[in-house]
């Protein structure tokens, strides 16, 4: 891997990782491109770390509210009084919503990075999870906010986040629409989204760190490749964010089949090889 094939991955990364669109989708189909391995321990490790970068930018994003929450909760831990702020009640609704992908995530680490790094896998998660991306934007009450959120909200959401281990799914797309279905309005759902990724994400990349620098990939490609997805993940989230305020996520879902129509089409001629 050079600095250009660094760029070009840490540019998807920014640009797909917080998009209901799979990012390790994305990434997967990059890396054909470019010609890198993309079952290579290296490989998969890179694209684990440079997530680090986009989660480096929700963290930035959103300084203010993660500090008021880990305050709140660590204060909450001695002081009753806090025990009853949203705050505290969304700092427990983070760790617990994300056990659920973390044990998932080790247990099944050896699939994730071999068996499932198939362009095959990719094309047909791409266009079922859009069924289920349809599915939820119909049921979708949205009389919920961030205010009447619950600890089950938090733990179905949580579950539902192991789905997007297979790439193609979409992290956000499966978190989103299981908070629609919850009854949550779109921003809520994807705010959660957002605070339920940063230790998914945080802990992948450090479990990675080791494979993307044990390898032929470089200190510098992957440095460079983190702070390029930094700077764009910084400017996805905030265009989403004022994008589904108005905008169903079902605007999401053309894109999504028709990209996975166009890889199984190549797939299925020979044009290019799923691994």
């Amino acid at each position: 891997m050079n600095y250009f094939d660094a760029i070009i991955l840490g540019i998807v990364e920014g640009l797909t990782e917080f998009l209901p669109v799979s990012s390790t989708g994305h990434l997967t189909i990059a890396e054909k491109i470019l010609g890198l391995q993309t079952d290579d321990d290296a490989v998969t490790g890179f694209t684990a770390v440079i997530q680090m970068g986009a989660i480096a930018a929700v963290i930035v994003y959103f300084a203010r509210d993660i500090w008021n929450i880990i305050r709140t909760w660590v204060l909450g831990l001695v002081k009753p009084q806090y025990r009853g702020h949203r705050d505290f009640r969304m700092g427990w609704y983070v760790i617990l919503g994300t056990i659920p992908v973390g044990v998932v995530g080790f247990a099944l680490r050896d699939v994730i990075k071999n068996d499932l790094r198939s362009l095959w896998v990719v094309a047909i998660a791409l266009i079922c999870w859009s069924v289920a991306m349809w599915a939820a934007e119909r049921a979708a009450r949205q009389d919920r906010s961030e205010k009447q959120l619950t600890l089950v909200d938090a733990l179905v959401v949580g579950v539902v986040q192991c789905v997007s281990l297979v790439p193609g799914v979409s992290r956000s797309g499966a978190t989103i629409s299981a908070g629609l279905f919850r009854g949550l309005d779109r921003v809520t759902a994807t705010r959660l989204s957002f605070f339920l990724s940063i230790p998914a994400l945080l802990a992948a990349g450090v479990f990675e760190l080791k494979d993307a620098l044990g390898g032929d990939i470089g200190v510098g490609e992957t440095i460079v490749g983190t702070v390029v997805a930094f700077v764009v993940a910084y400017a996805s989230i905030a265009w989403l964010l004022r994008f589904v305020a108005h905008h169903p996520i079902t605007w999401f879902v053309p894109y999504r089949i028709a990209l996975g129509a166009v890889l199984l089409g190549l797939l299925a001629s020979g044009v290019m090889s799923a691994t």
